[in-house]
């Protein structure tokens, strides 16, 4: 089986925040600690952009292999047709005090390598216990749609560590 595809690292800064919120951090978080709440968080929010420019906030099912976040579901719904339109997403997992809100770009997958489908079907398998367990084929068709990150910010205590992972240049 291939090993997985090892992203480059983000470059680690501290948020710019309003005075009071964070004036004295002592620590950091680590971006293996961001990478395992990604892993194992079973809900993502995905907030995407309407063409009127109303927000759009859904849970989605997926799973973080190789630095994005892979979910599928119909082109009908109003985040997949939203996306096309305007791909920038913003995704959060459930846990407001042990934060982690990514910022980047979704998209149509491409049909996965087989290799890479085989991946997504064992990743997929943390939702088994809830009754889903997706087929290799089953994006062959499309279906499959894939976040990739720009930047993120974290925290486990917001006044201790907040921690911002910058991925594109642009996003300083």
């Amino acid at each position: 089986m291939p090993k997985s595809i090892r992203p480059k690292l983000p470059r680690v800064t501290r948020p710019k925040l309003p005075g009071g919120y964070a004036d004295h951090p002592t620590s950091q978080v680590s971006w293996k600690y961001v990478e395992e709440r990604l892993t194992a968080s079973k809900q993502y929010w995905m907030c995407s952009v309407r063409p009127n420019g109303r927000p759009h906030v859904v849970p989605r099912w997926g799973v973080y292999l190789d630095g994005k976040i892979y979910y599928d579901g119909s082109p009908d719904t109003v985040h997949a047709r939203n996306i096309l339109k305007n791909p920038s997403v913003t995704v959060h997992l459930e846990d407001g005090w042990k934060a982690v809100i990514l910022e980047g770009a979704s998209a149509p997958a491409p049909k996965p390598s087989r290799a890479l489908a085989q991946r997504l079907v064992k990743a997929y398998r943390k939702y088994a216990e809830d009754g889903y367990n997706p087929d290799p084929h089953q994006w062959d068709g499309g279906g499959l749609y894939v976040f990739t990150p720009r930047k993120c910010l974290a925290w486990t205590v917001l006044f201790e560590d907040p921690t911002k992972f910058v991925f594109d240049a642009e996003e300083e």
